[in-house]
């Protein structure tokens, strides 16, 4: 992500009229107003993912507005979705209000004026309505509710723009268009969702959905030494078939998926300093192995090293390395 705003670049008055250009520039024309005072602190980072836009940003007490003259002067015809991460956010558009803190999340039209009251810190996903397989006048519906997001695809989303924005340096360029699809994807099935309109989201965009939603499940699952292929089927109501196909259109293997994240879970808890005290069998039963024996021969297969002596490596060998050049 870039940082394309930073109050402490700024003295005085001058931070939120560059805070405005910025929206301007970045987003849309809006007029904003300090709650306390006239001086503003936050920060706007910004990243572009193929089809969609994702910010983070956090800003100290603010009213937020957009006029009918704004929307006049330009009017980019998208749609914002505004994940709060900290403090409460106001929303009122479309004669709808709501108030809309962590957990949830809340759409908002550039096509629309609007007002907010915010402060904290918040996530936004900005695309254009035109790539919505839903139309205007049904998304309309939404604008200005109050959405959960700490549950079913609401969390999926949620956890999406955590992930892409957290680990962001992790990415290649020729990632992010396949980042923005699967934002998109994901925007699309949770409007589709609270309008009861799954079946007008085409099937491509719902394999995605799915593959998504499995891999999720998969990742808040692998402690369990009970998670299957069966039970990840029936939890997402398909067939032992259809979840096979769903991971070998995407180049995987559910079984596979399921020991390499396990493995690479139990590798990385085994090279963290902070646990040093905790028994490798300790360790390999948090991710799912109960026979220590198993554990030790997949990791050595994995990893062409013992658990114990990988442990020895990540933790005894770098503090020889200071100690020598010390």
């Amino acid at each position: 992500m870039e940082r394309v705003f930073d109050s402490k670049n700024f003295s005085g008055q001058e931070a939120l009229a560059a805070w405005t250009e910025t929206a301007r520039r970045e987003v849309m024309p809006k007029t904003f107003r300090a709650v306390d005072g006239d001086v503003f602190h936050g920060w706007f980072d910004e990243m572009s993912l193929g089809p969609i836009q994702v910010s983070s940003m956090a800003y100290s007490s603010i009213t937020t507005s957009r006029t009918s003259k704004s929307i006049r002067v330009s009017d980019p015809e998208c749609l914002q979705i505004v994940v709060p991460r900290s403090g409460p956010h106001f929303i009122e558009q479309n004669r709808r209000s709501s108030l809309v803190g962590p957990g949830e999340l809340v759409l908002l039209s550039s096509s629309r004026p609007f007002e907010s009251y915010a402060i904290g810190e918040a996530t936004l996903m900005q695309f254009p309505v035109a790539l919505l397989p839903l139309s205007a006048r049904r998304v309309d519906q939404l604008v200005a509710c109050r959405l959960p997001a700490d549950k079913g695809i609401g969390q999926l989303l949620f956890d999406y723009l955590a992930r892409v924005t957290d680990d962001h340096t992790c990415y290649t360029p020729a990632d992010m268009p396949r980042l923005g699809t699967i934002g998109l994807d994901l925007a699309a099935a949770v409007l589709a969702h609270h309008l009861e309109r799954e079946d007008d989201v085409p099937a491509d965009s719902r394999q995605r959905t799915l593959y998504a939603r499995v891999t999720s499940y998969i990742q808040e699952h692998l402690g369990d030494p009970m998670l299957s292929v069966d039970g990840i089927a029936a939890a997402h109501h398909v067939s032992v078939r259809t979840l096979h196909r769903l991971f070998q259109a995407h180049g995987a293997n559910v079984r596979a998926s399921i020991r390499e994240q396990r493995l690479e879970r139990c590798r990385r808890d085994l090279g963290d300093p902070v646990q040093r005290d905790v028994p490798i069998r300790a360790i390999a039963a948090r991710w799912g192995y109960l026979r220590p024996a198993d554990f030790t021969r997949a990791f050595r297969s994995a990893y062409d090293v013992a658990p114990v002596d990988y442990r020895h490596q990540a933790l005894l060998c770098p503090k020889a390395r200071r100690t020598s050049r010390e």
